[in-house]
C-alpha cells in the first residue's frame, strides 16, 4: 500500500510540482492550498505532511511552525512525519521550534525533496 502524503502549499506551481514528483515516486498525494484541510487530518490519515511555513491565507491563526507543533503535541497525530517548507533563512530554527521532523528550504531541488521524503517514510 502506498504511503500517503499531505501537501499544504499555497503556491500553485510549487504545490503541483511537489504533487507530480511524489506521484511519480508512487506515493498517494493529497494537496491543499491552505491549512483548513488539517481539520480532516484524522480522516485523511497521512504518513507525512509537507507544510509550507507561510501560507497566504492570513485569516488562519497559525503559521507552519505553530501547526506543526500542534500536530506533534497531539497524541492522535504525533506519529505523522512533518516537514516544514520555507524560503526563510531561519527555517532550521522554525522547524525545531515546531517540533517538525525536518525542513526543506525553498528553492529546493526535486531530488532533495524525494530524498527527504524517503528518509522519513522508512
Amino acid at each position: 500500500m502506498a504511503k500517503k502524503i499531505l501537501v499544504i502549499e499555497d503556491d500553485k506551481d510549487i504545490r503541483e510540482s511537489i504533487v507530480y514528483v511524489l506521484e511519480e515516486e508512487e506515493y498517494e498525494v493529497i494537496s491543499s492550498e491552505n491549512s483548513k484541510i488539517l481539520r480532516s487530518v484524522n480522516e485523511i490519515a497521512p504518513d507525512m505532511i509537507l507544510l509550507d511555513n507561510w501560507l497566504t491565507e492570513w485569516k488562519s491563526d497559525a503559521n507552519g511552525e505553530q501547526l506543526s507543533r500542534e500536530l506533534k503535541s497531539n497524541p492522535a497525530t504525533s506519529h505523522i512525519a512533518v516537514i516544514i517548507i520555507s524560503a526563510v533563512s531561519n527555517i532550521k530554527e522554525i522547524a525545531e521550534a515546531g517540533l517538525a521532523d525536518s525542513y526543506l528550504r525553498k528553492p529546493f531541488d526535486l531530488t532533495e525533496l524525494t530524498g527527504l521524503v524517503k528518509k522519513h517514510l522508512k
